[in-house]
């Protein structure tokens, strides 16, 4: 969709209007704008901690967990102790490797308290010094490859501490169960970091469309496209550029059976860790579980009826395709997907044709558009553009403008009951939509701090993991989501969701359902 930056502002304004709208704003709106607590704790109902900081280790320090540790409050959380075998991550961990987005804990801490961080080099290590009295914490943060995401969730939690862990929940849906079932016997919490869940952005996004602003929503339009067709571009494939030193370090940890120990076969296997299927789980996992998560929020967090879809390794590894260091490329995962996902409808229960298609594709070799989701609505069409805005457009009527170029107010739809759209040629926004992006704040945040903020209020305060926005039965139902749809292009079939798969009591899984045996 081409849009001219006149069209984008224009689109940013008319979202600010309708957020603003007398007609729409929720009593938060005013509170937040002048507030001196933060967004997170105004939007998602948690306060400050009366006590002292929860004390946390995170396991896992690679880019992600450098991302947490910057976001991470320290209000909230004191950090404690970090671990990974990659020493080269530790020294990155401190030091920084980018001016914003991972800063380091040098700079986040302090020099002085940073020097109070202890140091692991496995999760193992961490929880045997925790057992032995040498360390001290209550809950860890896991951000590790995918395929042990379960097995040191499950240690920690017979460890009685308190998880939140990275996305994808784990490497398939028994381990999901496992975790629940675990958290649940153990009385711990546990928590999955699909961010969306803790954006202002989309939760004022989701409260238009909970309205009935954009009308009957039939087509969501999801992606996440990148191009690593040139030299040096494929960010997943870090392990010749790596310096020698670590390679040396690694090898040997290798040869030493420690790798094998916490789940990797080889070296280049956990710093590559993405592209293997026995590691991660592809693009969808990766991308597309972001876009499922965005998705399943607009429409209602309603389970999918149904999936289908393409995936191919189509770049990398074809004779003659792309540069010829690329033939010999020996990833397991796909580089090209494109998945049409079906969920009910407003009247699924009684009209079994009302259904919402989603569809979603992560390509390898274009990224001319930015990634997101567009949501199509009967009465307007939402944009969310990489997390850090969002566009609203009316849709056009006999009665009255819409498009691309026109400013748009909330009115009380008389006819219909609620508040809709309508068109103004003014060419300025109103003093709702400037109070609506004062409450908002000026940088939006991406939802990290506000998860972590909420899951620490949750341990202090002792509560129930149903208070936690991103819990493990929901965070299970975009793992199924993602990993069926890895099924489903695998065995190019069309599969359909069942209601016992997202049932933690039950055994039944999509992996070893009966659709998906060859």
């Amino acid at each position: 969709m081409e849009i001219t930056p006149e069209q984008t502002q224009i689109g940013k304004d008319n979202f600010n209007e309708a957020v603003g709208s007398p007609l729409t704003r929720r009593d938060l709106m005013k509170a937040a704008a002048a507030a001196s607590v933060g967004l997170g704790a105004m939007y998602f109902n948690y306060e400050k901690l009366n006590g002292s900081p929860v004390k946390a280790a995170f396991i896992g320090c690679g880019d992600e967990a450098n991302v947490l540790m910057t976001e991470h409050p320290m209000d909230y959380m004191e950090l404690v102790a970090i671990a990974d075998p990659r020493k080269a991550n530790i020294d990155d961990t401190f030091k920084g490797t980018h001016p914003e987005a991972r800063i380091g804990l040098i700079k986040k801490l302090t020099q002085e308290k940073a020097a109070k961080v202890q140091v692991f080099s496995s999760h193992l290590e961490l929880l045997q010094a925790r057992a032995d009295g040498k360390v001290d914490f209550e809950m860890v943060v896991i951000a590790v490859p995918l395929s042990q995401h379960a097995p040191i969730a499950l240690a920690c939690l017979d460890a009685g501490l308190h998880v939140l862990t990275e996305k994808l929940m784990a490497h398939n849906i028994t381990e999901c169960k496992q975790m629940i079932r675990k958290a649940e016997e153990k009385g711990l919490l546990l928590a999955v970091g699909h961010q969306r869940h803790y954006s202002v952005l989309y939760d004022n996004a989701n409260d238009l469309i909970k309205k009935g602003l954009l009308g009957d929503i039939k087509f969501i339009r999801a992606q996440w496209h990148r191009n690593n067709s040139f030299p040096d571009r494929d960010s997943w494939r870090k392990w010749e550029s790596i310096s020698d030193a670590e390679k040396k370090d690694l090898l040997e940890l290798e040869k030493s059976g420690k790798l094998k120990e916490l789940g990797y076969d080889s070296a280049q296997q956990l710093v590559d860790w993405r592209l293997y299927n026995k590691t991660g789980g592809g693009l969808m996992a990766e991308l597309g579980s972001h876009q499922m998560d965005a998705s399943s929020i607009f429409l209602g967090k309603k389970h999918p009826l149904a999936v289908q879809g393409y995936g191919g390794k189509n770049f990398y590894g074809m004779e003659g395709v792309g540069p010829k260091d690329k033939w010999d490329d020996d990833r397991d995962i796909d580089d090209q997907i494109f998945v049409t996902l079906e969920f009910p409808g407003k009247t699924y229960e009684k009209n079994k044709n009302d259904i919402a298609v989603v569809t979603y594709s992560s390509i390898s070799t274009n990224r001319q558009e930015f990634y997101g989701e567009t949501v199509f609505g009967s009465r307007g069409t939402l944009i969310m553009k990489e997390e850090k805005e969002a566009l609203l457009y009316k849709e056009q009527s006999p009665a009255s403008g819409g498009g691309l170029d026109q400013r748009l107010w909330v009115i009380d739809n008389a006819k219909g009951g609620g508040p809709a759209l309508d068109s103004y040629n003014t060419a300025a926004p109103t003093a709702a939509g400037a109070m609506a992006q004062a409450g908002m704040g000026d940088k939006v945040s991406r939802g990290y701090k506000e998860e972590m903020e909420h899951f620490c209020y949750c341990v202090s305060n002792k509560l129930g993991p149903e208070t936690l926005r991103c819990n493990g039965r929901v965070a299970m139902a975009d793992a199924i989501m993602a990993l069926t749809a890895n099924l489903a292009m695998k065995h190019k079939k069309r599969i359909v969701f069942k209601d016992e798969w997202f049932d933690p009591a039950s055994d039944a899984v999509p992996e070893t359902d009966e659709q998906v045996k060859v």
